[in-house]
């Protein structure tokens, strides 16, 4: 769930969850300067937290309606060259993102812009391949074949609260008359 600017908030209703985000979001410490895990300062300031009071009552809701599109993305967009993501069936999914995959994610990418509709790559650089990993002995030769795969061929289609019926039939339309570059 967001708020504005890099504020953002994680709902769960498992406690060992709860307590592990709350000690990586504060150094990785549950005491001050004993620090357990690799953490971050990510601490919530009063504004954001107001907004994401806000948004709270509305987060069912909000979930429940990108089910919804998400369902419609799923039952009517056909076209053979994008791949639709799978969701287990003992799972929920929220649909925070609508990731399809496409071996011609730009060619997908750019008709869908000519058509009028945005879309985003969300993520371009697989997490092992990551600067930040570079040094890493965790990260040293390793080889993910379906994760570098993965990332050369995904694209967000828009999902969000609030988003007109007109605008989801125009993109499944979009999606199905896009033809392979």
């Amino acid at each position: 769930m967001g708020a504005f600017g890099d504020g953002g908030a994680v709902v769960t209703d498992d406690l060992g969850i709860a307590d592990r985000i709350r000690m990586l979001r504060n150094y990785g410490s549950k005491e001050k300067y004993v620090n357990e895990r690799t953490g971050v300062n990510s601490r919530l300031d009063e504004l954001q937290a107001s907004v994401l009071r806000v948004g709270l009552r509305h987060l069912e809701e909000s979930n429940l309606e990108r089910q919804r599109i998400a369902s419609r993305y799923l039952s009517e967009i056909s076209n053979p060259f994008v791949e639709l993501p799978r969701t287990r069936t003992e799972a929920d999914h929220v649909y925070h993102i609508f990731a399809v995959q496409s071996t011609d994610r730009d060619g997908l990418k750019a008709h869908l812009a000519e058509c009028g509709i945005q879309t985003q790559v969300h993520y371009p650089i697989p997490p092992h391949k990551a600067p930040c990993y570079s040094n890493e002995r965790f990260a040293r030769g390793v080889f993910l074949p379906k994760t570098e795969e993965s990332a050369g061929s995904e694209l967000s289609l828009p999902i969000y609260y609030g988003m007109p019926e007109n605008d989801v039939d125009r993109i499944i339309e979009a999606v199905n008359a896009f033809k392979r570059s």
